[in-house]
């Protein structure tokens, strides 16, 4: 399975001024293999490492954090000598072991040398609880599931998603069929790599339902394990409750449907804590369009949707024939399913910052504006061919933005104000302004 992150990691490698590296991103996304993966493929050898339940590391790191020391240590427990020029050290759930996470400033500043890569699937929750951290002394990246375009690869379609990475319209409106097809499955089969894996080969619906059940279940495991005590039961029904919020015509999160009466203070920490796991998106309502976008948040408004859209259509108990086969029951829903699926694109596409708009008497939505640093892109999203864009008519006459995007099934086409991207191209959105 190819990930396109590994090519940052191999970027990462060849930097003079490297720094450690912390893969940020929710439990099973593919953190670990894509370390071991990049240790295999890009050095003679790896060292790794698992924090969690292991003593000896707890020990090891528990004194003082002597970097020569530290390095006799993993030596011991690697049983060879680490080459600094030759190997990749691998520190994985690393928040196990805060000190573990404080030795990458000294490592830093003491032996650059050594190459680090990191990953801890509850990174973000430890950083709120009060563990040190080396500020300015690591590099990140954020791994997220498998985009439309790797799905693709995983499913051996390589030439489709390759021209997915061009200009050439034509071309892909004539496969158009194709991809239709394939952005059905992916809306069922999502993008954590277990579940595609397992798809791409065995084909079978089924099993892709049951892994998923199986990830979610973990994931409620995981709510009980480490959060808070007082807060479980609170996290358990925000997490539970957010299909329904995203089947409203308007998508803003109410946090009267959890429950009646339900109180924002309330649930604050459950929220926190399941935007630090990496499992919710939390996307904020901004008042006007202007750069930078986070001048103009409206912090009590927001969207939130779930990492993955195999894991939404799971939780709904979505059938394979009703998303497959269509079923005018489904089409509430459907805008949803592909609200979800957009947003999850985005957020594979480095150096974007995402937020939505409503006029204040919240008759007029965009869907998303994206802030590429240089220019605020207005984003609707149409689940079907439905060409109707009053909203973002409204937001043109008022902000007049440069670029317009409608994303839907019909065909690429291009007027003088507004683009329609289909949505399975939506992946390459960044070529409307790499031009």
């Amino acid at each position: 399975m190819y990930r396109t992150a590994i090519e940052l990691l191999y970027k990462w490698k060849e930097k003079n001024d490297r720094k450690p590296l912390i893969i940020r991103g929710a439990r099973q996304v593919g953190k670990t293999w894509i370390m071991k993966e990049f240790g295999t493929k890009a050095y003679k050898s790896y060292v790794y490492i698992c924090f969690d339940n292991n003593q000896r590391m707890q020990e090891l790191f528990k004194t003082d954090l002597n970097i020569d020391r530290i390095i006799t240590g993993l030596e011991l427990y690697a049983g060879h000598k680490i080459n600094p020029s030759e190997a990749l050290l691998i520190f994985d759930e690393i928040q196990e072991v805060p000190n573990a996470l404080t030795s990458l400033k000294y490592f830093n500043e003491n032996a650059p040398q050594y190459h680090i890569v990191c990953a801890g699937s509850l990174l973000g929750v430890a950083l709120n609880q009060g563990t040190s951290f080396p500020v300015g002394k690591v590099e990140f990246i954020d791994l997220y599931p498998l985009s439309f375009s790797e799905f693709l690869l995983a499913m051996g379609r390589e030439q489709h998603s390759k021209l997915l990475n061009t200009d050439d319209y034509t071309m892909i409106t004539t496969f158009k069929q194709d991809y239709i097809d394939l952005l059905k499955q992916y809306y069922y089969v999502g993008g954590m790599p277990e579940v595609v894996s397992h798809f791409s080969r065995n084909k079978d619906f089924n099993d892709v339902r049951e892994i998923q059940r199986r990830i979610l279940d973990a994931y409620e495991q995981d709510f009980s394990k480490h959060a808070p005590y007082e807060a479980v039961p609170r996290i358990r029904m925000l997490w539970n409750s957010i299909p329904s919020q995203l089947t409203k015509e308007n998508k803003k999160f109410i946090y009267g449907l959890i429950k009646e009466g339900a109180r924002a203070k309330e649930y604050e920490l459950a929220l926190l804590w399941l935007t630090d796991c990496g499992l919710v998106h939390q996307i904020n309502r901004v008042t006007a369009p202007n750069i930078p976008l986070k001048a103009y948040e409206d912090l009590k408004a927001f969207k939130l949707f779930l990492l993955d859209v195999g894991l939404l259509s799971c939780m709904v108990r979505l059938r394979q024939d009703i998303l497959l086969d269509g079923n005018d029951l489904f089409k509430e829903f459907k805008g949803a399913l592909t609200e979800q699926y957009v947003l999850q694109q985005l957020k594979t596409l480095k150096d974007l910052n995402i937020y939505y708009w409503t006029n204040d008497r919240n008759s007029a939505e965009i869907d998303f504006l994206v802030d590429n640093g240089a220019a605020i892109i207005p984003m609707e999203v149409k689940a079907e061919v439905n060409l109707q864009s009053k909203s973002l008519k409204t937001f043109r006459d008022k902000f007049n933005p440069e670029i317009s995007v409608r994303t839907s099934m019909a065909d690429y086409k291009k007027e003088d104000w507004l683009i329609n991207l289909p949505l399975y191209v939506i992946g390459s959105i960044h070529h409307l302004w790499d031009r």
